[in-house]
């Protein structure tokens, strides 16, 4: 037994030392995930803190769940959770199986150059920065000088400011969303199907399938697990709505659909200086997000055992 573990010592001493230059090259990118993703957890605890810029996150007074408690028991709780989960869960209704289908229907496509230059035109919106996406998005949707606007005009129908009603805040993210990121999402889906073997679709050509049956009965089906394998990753996000986007559509006529739990803690944290309350809320938002991919997770292994871990 004792030389049985002097071996297996001199082996891990060997492995260790011919993978030394690779354990540098990883150096650099340990340390900067140590200082910029590890050390800052600690900063968390002010979640748990009265939090004093004065005091500093180690003198500062401990209080407990007391920031919890308030967003909770908070008249905006229930209205925040509600529009962050309408926003997201309507954004994975719309959002998560569009791609898949663009990506299957331009698998179909025979015509090489007219593939390219499709693909192209749905990749290029990705590349467009938030801020332009929303300033398109207001010069579209102006009641009094926009694109639509003036369309309508011809009509003599007058267009209404919907980025005044609440209720078509949700539709404008999540469908703004799907134009911009479609294409772009579904390169992962072309890149399974490129994976492929030819044979299966020459034996269903054989077997008379027509298009739509190599669509249903052979793409879709071995996609399958990359397409869990994504929703999983959505899932454990669920709470984590854009910022960018609501933040710069926001108004005061659309607040009470657009105050979402990113929102809130920009304001709480940087506008109002509550920096405790705004931990508090965003530790909320992580461990819920957490929560859910896990149960998304086992789901999914019990059902297509497709999981990440």
């Amino acid at each position: 037994m004792d030389s049985l573990k002097i071996r297996k010592k001199r082996n891990w001493r060997k492995q260790i030392r011919q993978s030394l230059p690779l354990y540098f090259l990883l150096l650099p990118a340990v340390t900067i995930l140590i200082c910029f993703t590890y050390f800052p957890l600690y900063g968390l605890t002010i979640a748990f803190k009265d939090f004093s810029p004065v005091l500093g996150i180690t003198n500062s007074p401990w209080v407990g769940m007391k920031y919890f408690v308030q967003f909770f028991n908070s008249y905006q709780f229930y209205d925040i959770i509600k529009n962050t989960l309408t926003i997201s869960i309507y954004g994975i209704v719309v959002g998560f199986p569009l791609p898949i289908l663009l990506a299957i229907l331009c698998h179909q496509l025979r015509n090489g150059r007219f593939k390219k230059v499709f693909q192209i035109i749905t990749y290029l919106p990705h590349f467009i920065s938030i801020m332009v996406i929303c300033g398109m998005i207001l010069i579209f949707l102006s009641p009094s000088s926009g694109l639509f606007a003036n369309i309508l005009k011809q009509f003599s129908i007058k267009m209404p400011n919907i980025l005044a009603f609440p209720s078509a805040f949700s539709s404008v993210i999540v469908w703004s969303d799907v134009w911009q990121h479609i294409g772009w999402d579904s390169i992962i889906y072309l890149a399974a199907l490129a994976g492929i073997d030819p044979s299966l679709y020459e034996a269903a050509k054989m077997d008379g399938a027509s298009r739509f049956q190599q669509m249903t009965r052979l793409d879709i089906p071995l996609i399958l697990p990359t397409a869990m394998t994504l929703l999983i990753l959505r899932a454990g996000s669920i709470l984590n709505v854009g910022f960018e986007k609501v933040f710069l559509l926001q108004n005061k006529m659309n607040i009470s659909a657009s105050e979402i739990i990113s929102t809130h803690v920009y304001k709480l944290g940087l506008i109002n200086s509550q920096y405790s309350l705004s931990a508090a809320v965003g530790l909320f938002n992580t461990i819920i997000n957490l929560l859910i991919l896990l149960i998304v997770n086992r789901i999914s292994k019990r059902l297509t055992n497709t999981t990440l871990f």
